[in-house]
């Protein structure tokens, strides 16, 4: 829905307006995924003031009834509200999207050339790196953001649920926390790789000049096609410094799909990068 009111040059405010007294924080949390009050009716006048075509209307309804057949189940088993919304508090302002489409993947492709992917970041680890991104966050608020990683890393044990990272051979160098920290992280790391649902490859120092070298750290999302037989588009997620994004068009997905495909030509084997963390978790601990 995003994609086709920027097509068509209207804000959030414009398409709230033109369905009455709707506001634009609704219009975002409805092309952020969020649950929202608005009815089939409404997003097909939306879809019409878009100038969708008969296709995107299609897909965009059918989607829309999979969403609504999700809260539905969700409301029944007393779980409308996903397990993120206690912490939002913790997170940027557009970072719960990012949770909840997390929670909808059926798997995920990660790749960060200076530190672990969040998903896989040990408790110890994750700490520091909380720290370093907040210098002043209180002793509370640490943890409550080291429990809503260890919710999200409940995925790891979903037999079906995919995951693979790649990332640079410098993120086993960077001493994040000092030596026992990387110790445990490494070992964390070495074991959680024999999961069979757990990829994790090492792009090494002796690769010349590859795509990870100028590529920022991203996450490729994947779902299952819904209860109408459509595949949703992946949605790849792009950290910065100080902002995030996120890209569903098919010619930028695709280009992220390329640089993916680039970087696992050049990793190492799962089997290899398994040694190489048994390794440098070795002369940590020397």
């Amino acid at each position: 829905m995003q994609r086709l009111r920027k097509r068509a040059n209207k804000n959030t405010t414009v398409a709230g307006l033109h369905l009455g007294e709707v506001s634009r924080f609704v219009i975002g949390r409805l092309e952020d995924g969020t649950p929202t009050k608005l009815t089939t009716p409404q997003i097909e006048s939306l879809l019409w003031f878009y100038a969708a075509t008969d296709r995107e209307r299609e897909e965009a309804l059918a989607l829309w009834a999979d969403i609504k057949r999700q809260e539905k189940v969700a409301r029944a088993e007393g779980g409308a509200k996903g397990f993120w919304t206690e912490y939002t508090d913790q997170v940027a302002p557009n970072f719960p999207k990012f949770l909840r489409l997390e929670e909808l993947a059926i798997g995920m492709v990660a790749y960060h050339p200076t530190i672990v992917p969040g998903l896989l970041q040990g408790p110890d680890y994750r700490r520091e790196i909380v720290r370093i991104d907040d210098p002043g966050i209180s002793a509370v608020n640490v943890e409550r953001r080291l429990e809503l990683t260890a919710l999200r890393q409940n995925r790891l044990n979903e037999k079906d649920f995919r995951v693979q990272v790649l990332m640079s051979a410098a993120v086993l160098q960077n001493r994040v926390g000092g030596v026992a920290v990387m110790l445990a992280q490494l070992r964390w790391m070495a074991d959680i790789s024999e999961r069979e649902n757990v990829s994790i490859r090492i792009v090494d120092f002796a690769v010349p000049s590859h795509r990870g070298l100028t590529i920022q750290p991203f996450t490729r999302l994947e779902f299952a096609p819904g209860m109408s037989g459509l595949t949703k588009t992946p949605v790849v997620y792009v950290e910065g410094a100080f902002s995030i994004g996120y890209h569903e068009r098919v010619e930028v997905v695709t280009k992220y799909a390329e640089a993916i495909a680039s970087l696992e030509a050049v990793a190492l084997t799962e089997e290899d990068t398994r040694d190489l963390m048994v390794q440098s978790a070795k002369e940590y601990a020397a």
